[in-house]
């Protein structure tokens, strides 16, 4: 059982660990701090894989467990001023020319530079939502929420959030109707 676990876990990183990775960035807005939660993530489903009881993927599994870890860590320290720039838009870069792949880390820095700013709980269903694609009920699970308040705090957080890009200058009038 413990090689087909080490196995099972080893594939399920390659599969998922960007992705936690991203979304645990996102909230803890420091790489190497990422890096280790993510790691952190990992193990503790090496060391809980037993309680996997496939109620949902394995992905939302990861995914809540990412996430309480990355709680407790913001709980215990204090919230950071500055907002790094940390990752580029995971678009095929190969056919893009390099005024386009300019253009899109410019973006991508100035619309996580504004997702930053916002409330937490508005970041967090905004990412798992709409960057990550997890489901209502998928992100309801890994939020430890109710399918309501997911759809409630996502409906408050769109206009927030574009409020921010609005204030930093990355929108104007004519892209908001785009969105």
């Amino acid at each position: 059982m413990s090689e087909y676990r080490k196995e099972e876990i080893a594939d399920w990183y390659d599969q998922h660990s960007k992705s936690i990775l991203t979304f645990i960035l996102l909230m803890v807005k420091d790489y190497q701090q990422a890096e280790d939660l993510t790691h952190d993530t990992f193990v503790k489903a090496y060391l809980y894989y037993d309680s996997f009881k496939n109620h949902s993927s394995e992905k939302t599994w990861l995914f809540s467990i990412a996430h309480n870890l990355t709680v407790d860590f913001l709980r215990k320290r204090k919230p950071s001023i500055f907002f790094k720039e940390f990752f580029l838009s995971q678009k095929d870069n190969n056919n893009l020319l390099p005024e386009e792949i300019i253009k899109i880390k410019e973006n991508s820095y100035e619309f996580y530079k504004a997702l930053g700013e916002i409330k937490d709980t508005y970041r967090k269903v905004i990412v798992l939502r709409k960057i990550k694609g997890f489901s209502i009920e998928d992100t309801a699970k890994i939020l430890s929420w109710s399918e309501s308040k997911v759809k409630s705090t996502l409906f408050r957080a769109i206009p927030v959030l574009k409020k921010q890009l609005i204030k930093e200058g990355f929108l104007n009038e004519e892209a908001i109707r785009r969105y």
